[in-house]
C-alpha cells in the first residue's frame, strides 16, 4: 500500500475531493495521522483527561497472565496479529507475559502510520530479539491477507479502535473477521464504555488544546501534502457526544464565509459561516450492545475484564 500521506496517493486525493464534495461535509478519520498526527496523538493519551488509555493499562496490567493463557490454550502456536498497533506500550505487557509463558508465536503489527509502524517494529526487535516480527503497513482490510487458514490466530484490537466506526461499520467490520477466521481463533477487543457524559466530552476537548491541535492538524496536512490553502485560525475545533446514541463525534467548524483552493484537486471549495466538516468517530457502548454485536457476528464472549472504575472494557471473543 502506498504512504497516504503522499500527495502523489490516489487515495488521499479522492478522500478529500469526496468528502468536501459532500453535504454535510466529511473527512475520513485516518487523515488526522501523519507524522505530526501521530506525536500530538501521543500526547493525548497522557492527558489527564483522556482516560480510555490508562483504563486499558491498567486491565492489561493486572490481567496479562490471563489473557496469556487464553492465547497459550494447550501450547498450540499461533500467529498474533494487531490491527491499529500505535507505539504498542500496552501490547508490550501481553509480549511479556506471553515470553514468560514460553508461548510459541509470531507476532504481526498492523497500522495505518508508516512512522508510527517503523518506530515500533524497531523498539520490539531489540526488545524481543527472538520474537518473529511481521509489520504490515496498511487498512484493516490490508491485514486480512495475514489470516491464514491452517494457523490459529488471536487478533488484538485495542486501544477502543472499534469505537472509530459506526455502528453499521462495526458491524460489517466485525462479520467479515469472523468470516475470515477459523473456529476457536480469538479476538481481543477493547470497547469504551458509557460513562458520566460530562467525563467523555472532556477527553475530547482537554482544557490545555491538545486534542484541538490534533483535529486542526488535518488541515495542515492537506496545505502540505496537497497545496491546500487553509488557513487554520479560520476554522475551530468542536466535539461533541451524544448519550442517548453513545456517539462522540469531532467537528473542524468555519469560522466564517470562505473559499480553500487545493491545488492537488485544481479546485475550489466553498464554505459558509459556521459549516462543519465531520472529522471524527468515537463511539461508547455498553455491555448488550457488545453481546450484540458480537454474537450476529458469529462470536461468542469468552471473558470480559474492566478497569476499577469501569470506564473501559476488553473482552475476548471466540469464533463459534
Amino acid at each position: 500500500m502506498k504512504h497516504i500521506a503522499y500527495v502523489t496517493d490516489t487515495e488521499l486525493i479522492e478522500a478529500v475531493k469526496n468528502g468536501l464534495s459532500k453535504s454535510p461535509k466529511s473527512l475520513p478519520s485516518w487523515l488526522l495521522y501523519d507524522a505530526i498526527g501521530d506525536e500530538l496523538f501521543q500526547l493525548i493519551m497522557r492527558l489527564p483527561e483522556y482516560y480510555p488509555t490508562r483504563c486499558e493499562y491498567e486491565i492489561l496490567s493486572k490481567h496479562k497472565e490471563d489473557f496469556a493463557r487464553y492465547f497459550i490454550d494447550k501450547g498450540q502456536s499461533f500467529h498474533l496479529i494487531e490491527l491499529g498497533a500505535g507505539d504498542g506500550t500496552k501490547t508490550e505487557l501481553l509480549l511479556d507475559a506471553l515470553q514468560h509463558a514460553a508461548a510459541k508465536f509470531r507476532y504481526s503489527p498492523v497500522d495505518i502510520s508508516d512512522s508510527v509502524l517503523e518506530q515500533l517494529n524497531k523498539k520490539l526487535r531489540v526488545r524481543y530479539p527472538e520474537l518473529p516480527i511481521q509489520p504490515l503497513h496498511g487498512s484493516y482490510e490490508d491485514a486480512f491477507r495475514l489470516l491464514e487458514p491452517a494457523t490459529r490466530k488471536v487478533v488484538l484490537f485495542l486501544g477502543a479502535n472499534i469505537g472509530n466506526m459506526t455502528l453499521t461499520q462495526v458491524n460489517k467490520f466485525l462479520t467479515q473477521t469472523s468470516t475470515r477466521l477459523s473456529r476457536n481463533d480469538m479476538m481481543v477487543i477493547g470497547f469504551d464504555l458509557k460513562k458520566d457524559p460530562r467525563i467523555i466530552q472532556a477527553a475530547y476537548d482537554d482544557k490545555s488544546g491538545v486534542t484541538r491541535q490534533f483535529n486542526l492538524n488535518l488541515l495542515h496536512r492537506l496545505n502540505r501534502s496537497l497545496g491546500a490553502q487553509f488557513i487554520l485560525s479560520e476554522f475551530e475545533h468542536y466535539p461533541t457526544y451524544n448519550p442517548e446514541t453513545g456517539t462522540a463525534a469531532s467537528y473542524l467548524v468555519s469560522l466564517r464565509d470562505q473559499d480553500v483552493f487545493i491545488k492537488a484537486l485544481n479546485t475550489t471549495f466553498h464554505f459558509s459561516q459556521w459549516e462543519t466538516v465531520h472529522t471524527e468517530i468515537s463511539q461508547k457502548f455498553d455491555l448488550l450492545l457488545i453481546e450484540r454485536l458480537l454474537s450476529s457476528s458469529g462470536f461468542d464472549i469468552a471473558d470480559l475484564f474492566f478497569d476499577k472504575d469501569h470506564y473501559f472494557c476488553d473482552v475476548i471473543a471466540v469464533k463459534r
